[in-house]
């Protein structure tokens, strides 16, 4: 069975397994896991900011990064395919009170002067425009890049009317490797960001978010609230250290194989968009008699947006 549904399927390597039985613990609600501390530590330095936070899941830490940049009643700006509105169960209003306002934009990109034309003006009327969120790589435009300078501007609007910026950078490390662009370069322009150890990079489980120390004291609080504070968490967090360190390189052989198999495709007749990381979107009539199919023949592999499969290329492929 080849499966192709996500980079999160992977399985732990030997040497993240070795990691993660050595692994130094402690109480990590108490800050007494050595192993959490040290990974937090270097990601924060990795990213550029004053601290991190280790998590269950990704979806934690996007929640906690909308959670410590609003209050309730606010909005939040948002990719009208970003993960935080389409993939994460309605959590902006169970958890924060605040209500999302989407946008368009090609390949994941918002205009700056859409984003410049959503943000309410101050009046009793309106919810305040608090938060905007980004996203990169975006998952649903198919693994696509959100280029420095564009990034760059269109948080430059936000912060000059006063909102704070999240990333969602679950797979900011395929942009890093797409690009040459170090990560921490895309995260200057953000307040808070939140980066995935267990998608391309390998680990089991864990994703972390990272920003000012205010921001990361208001997150453990979150982070307590919401259920994820975790006791002796080196166990795991061994296997996302591993990740950061081992395997940050190799996501560029995840590339190359979307490439390969994008060119493959196209060559029989799929209509394809050439693949800038590791997501393949295939344009079919049908994707689930398309996905049906592949699983006959030994390949599971996902919806992607509407008219489309999704294939995508990891650590054990």
């Amino acid at each position: 069975m080849i499966d192709l549904r996500s980079d999160t399927v992977t399985r732990p390597t030997e040497g993240m397994r070795r990691a993660m039985m050595e692994a130094p613990l402690g109480d990590d609600v108490f800050g007494e896991d050595p192993t959490v501390n040290r990974l937090e530590e270097y990601v924060a330095d990795l990213l550029g900011k004053e601290a991190a936070m280790y998590a269950p899941s990704g979806t934690m830490t996007n929640q906690i990064g909308v959670h410590v940049n609003t209050n309730r009643a606010e909005e939040v700006l948002i990719h009208d395919g970003a993960h935080v509105f389409v993939y994460e169960g309605g959590a902006p209003a169970l958890l924060s009170s605040v209500q999302l306002r989407t946008l368009p934009g090609e390949r994941g990109i918002l205009d700056p002067e859409t984003v410049r034309a959503a943000i309410r003006p101050e009046n009793v009327h309106f919810p305040r425009s608090r938060l905007l969120c980004l996203e990169n790589t975006h998952n649903t435009a198919g693994g696509t890049v959100y280029p420095l300078e564009d990034f760059a501007e269109v948080a430059a609007v936000a912060r000059e009317k006063g909102l704070k910026v999240h990333l969602d950078g679950a797979r900011l490390f395929n942009a890093q490797a797409a690009t040459g662009t170090p990560a921490r370069e895309w995260c200057d322009h953000v307040d808070t960001v939140s980066v995935c150890s267990s998608k391309g990079l390998g680990a089991p489980v864990g994703s972390l978010l990272a920003g000012t120390n205010e921001a990361i004291h208001e997150a453990r609080r979150a982070r307590k609230a919401f259920g994820g504070g975790m006791r002796q968490a080196g166990v795991i967090a061994a296997a996302s250290l591993y990740a950061f360190e081992h395997h940050q390189e190799r996501l560029a052989e995840d590339h190359k194989r979307a490439l390969n198999l994008a060119n493959r495709l196209r060559e029989i007749g799929y209509k394809i968009d050439p693949p800038q990381t590791n997501l393949v979107l295939v344009e079919v009539e049908d994707p689930e008699g398309f996905l049906q199919a592949l699983a006959r023949e030994g390949v599971l592999a996902t919806a992607g947006k509407p008219g489309y499969a999704r294939l995508c290329t990891h650590l054990d492929v």
